[in-house]
C-alpha cells in the first residue's frame, strides 16, 4: 500500500501544500500528516496501517464517531435512490422542520453546503434588513474564508501566523471591525461611537477556532443588549457549537436568543451540509420571497440531509450529551494532573466535548491569551501523542472534539499517552 510519506510527496505536486485545507499540512507541528484511509467508532487508521484514537473527528462534525450504523444506513439508502436532484425533496422539508423545532430562535431556515456559505449568507441578510454595511466580529474568531471575515481570524490563519489573506482587497474588509473576545467594555465603547453603522455582531457563543474559549459570564447577554439598543442584529456562528454541547443550539444554554444562527458540521452527519436561519421576517428577505439572492446546486443534497436526519435522531434523546460530559470531565481532570506531574504549565479549557490544552500559565479568555501558548512545546506534545496512537488537531489553536464512541478504554489510552508526552514536552 502507498505510504503517507509517498502520498504527501505526490500531493505536494498537485495541491497547495499537499492538502485541501491548510491546517492539515502539519506546518504548525512539522512532519508528515498521516493520510487516513478508514474510520470506525473512536478510531481512524492511516495508509501505513497505524491506528489512532481520534480527537479531531472531522473537526467536530462526527459527534457519533466514525461510520455510525444509523448514519451509514441512511447514506447508503439515499445514494441508492439518487445522490442529487437539484430539486426539492421530502427529506429536506423534514430536516428543516427538525432544525426549527430544535432551535427556537430559528423560525425559517435555508440549507447550504458549508459554514462559510452559511455565514456570508446570514450577513447578507443582516445588511439587507438593516440597510447598514458594518459588521463586528471578534479577534480569533474564524467564520469561514469569505473576504470580509478574514480579519484577525483564528483557525488556520492563526496557525500559519497570517494576519489576513493575500488577495483580499482593502475595500472588502473596510466595513468589518474586529474587537477583543470577552471584552464587553470594548464592545460598548465601540457601539457608543459607531453603533449606527453596524448591521450585525457575529460571534461564536463558545469560541472554537483559537482553541476552546468559553464566554465570560454576561458577555453574550451584553452583546444581545447592545445590538437591540442600536438596531443591529446578533448573529451566532454555531457551525461548531450547534448540536455539539446540547441538542439544538448552544445559545439556549446561555439564555441568549440570536436573530440569525449559522449551523454546520454535526447537522450533516459527516457530509457537506450547513444552514442559516432565524426570525421569519428576516428569512423572508431571502429569494425567491425577497431581494436577498443566494443559491446552490447541491444545497439540500438528499444524501447529506438523510445522514443529518439520522444523526439528529440519535442525538435527540440526550443520552449522548451525558456520556460526552462524563468523559470530557475525566479527560480535563486527567490532562491537568498529567501535566502537573510532568512539571509542565498548562491551561485547560473545556466546554462539554470541546477542549484545548494551552501551554501557558495564563488563564485563556481571548485571542491574546490563547496566543501565549508555547507552540514549540505543543508540537513536541502533539508528536508524542501521535506516536502513541492518539490523533490530535495539528495546531495549538484548534479544539479537540470528542465523540460519543469514546469509552473507558480510549480515555485511558489518551491519558496514558499524555502522561508520557507531557514529559517529552517539558
Amino acid at each position: 500500500m502507498t505510504t503517507s510519506e509517498e502520498l504527501f510527496r505526490r500531493a505536494r505536486r498537485v495541491m497547495p501544500g499537499g492538502v485541501s485545507s491548510p491546517v492539515r499540512a502539519f506546518r504548525a507541528v512539522g512532519g508528515t500528516p498521516p493520510f487516513l484511509v478508514r474510520g470506525d467508532g473512536a478510531y481512524v487508521e492511516d495508509a501505513d496501517g497505524r491506528r489512532y484514537v481520534d480527537c479531531v473527528n472531522s473537526w467536530g462534525a462526527l459527534i457519533l464517531g466514525h461510520a455510525h450504523p444509523a448514519v451509514v444506513r441512511a447514506a447508503q439508502q439515499a445514494v441508492a435512490e439518487g445522490s442529487s436532484f437539484g430539486a426539492p425533496t421530502p427529506w429536506e422539508v423534514e430536516f428543516c422542520e427538525r432544525l426549527c423545532a430544535a432551535v427556537p430562535s430559528v423560525e425559517v431556515v435555508r440549507l447550504v453546503n458549508s459554514g462559510t456559505e452559511a455565514v456570508m449568507s446570514a450577513l447578507r441578510v443582516a445588511r439587507a434588513a438593516t440597510g447598514r454595511d458594518g459588521v463586528v466580529k471578534f479577534d480569533g474568531g474564524y467564520h469561514g474564508h469569505a473576504d470580509a471575515l478574514l480579519v484577525r481570524a483564528g483557525s488556520g490563519v492563526a496557525t500559519l501566523d497570517l494576519p489576513d489573506s493575500a488577495g483580499v482587497p482593502p475595500s472588502a474588509v473596510r466595513a468589518t471591525v474586529s474587537l477583543p473576545y470577552n471584552d464587553l467594555d470594548a464592545a460598548r465603547a465601540f457601539f457608543e461611537r459607531r453603533g449606527h453603522e453596524i448591521a450585525a455582531v457575529l460571534v461564536e457563543p463558545v469560541a472554537g477556532n483559537m482553541g476552546t474559549v468559553p464566554p465570560e459570564p454576561g458577555f453574550l447577554q451584553g452583546l444581545r443588549e447592545l445590538t437591540a439598543r442600536y438596531g443591529a442584529l446578533l448573529v451566532f456562528d454555531e457551525v461548531i457549537t450547534g448540536f455539539r454541547l446540547r441538542y439544538g443550539a448552544a445559545q439556549e444554554a446561555f439564555g441568549v436568543r440570536a436573530d440569525l444562527t449559522c449551523l454546520g458540521k454535526i447537522i450533516g452527519g459527516g457530509f457537506p451540509l450547513a444552514a442559516y436561519g432565524g426570525r421569519a421576517d428576516l428569512m423572508r428577505l431571502v429569494a425567491p420571497e425577497g431581494p436577498v439572492y443566494q443559491a446552490g446546486t447541491l444545497s439540500g443534497n438528499p444524501v447529506a440531509v438523510r445522514a443529518g436526519l439520522a444523526t439528529l435522531g440519535v442525538l435527540e434523546d440526550g443520552a449522548v450529551y451525558a456520556r460526552l460530559e462524563r468523559w470530557g470531565r475525566v479527560l480535563e481532570d486527567g490532562l491537568r494532573e498529567a501535566a502537573r506531574q510532568a512539571g509542565v504549565e498548562v491551561w485547560v479549557n473545556r466546554v462539554g466535548s470541546m477542549l484545548t490544552v494551552f501551554f501557558t500559565r495564563q488563564r485563556v479568555v481571548d485571542y491574546g491569551t490563547a496566543r501565549s501558548s508555547d507552540g514549540a512545546r505543543f508540537a513536541r506534545f502533539f508528536h508524542g501523542m501521535l506516536s502513541r496512537g492518539v490523533y490530535l488537531p495539528p495546531s495549538p489553536f484548534e479544539a479537540w472534539f470528542l465523540s460519543a464512541a469514546l469509552g473507558e478504554q480510549e480515555v485511558d489510552r489518551i491519558l496514558q499517552a499524555a502522561r508520557e508526552a507531557f514529559r517529552e514536552a517539558a
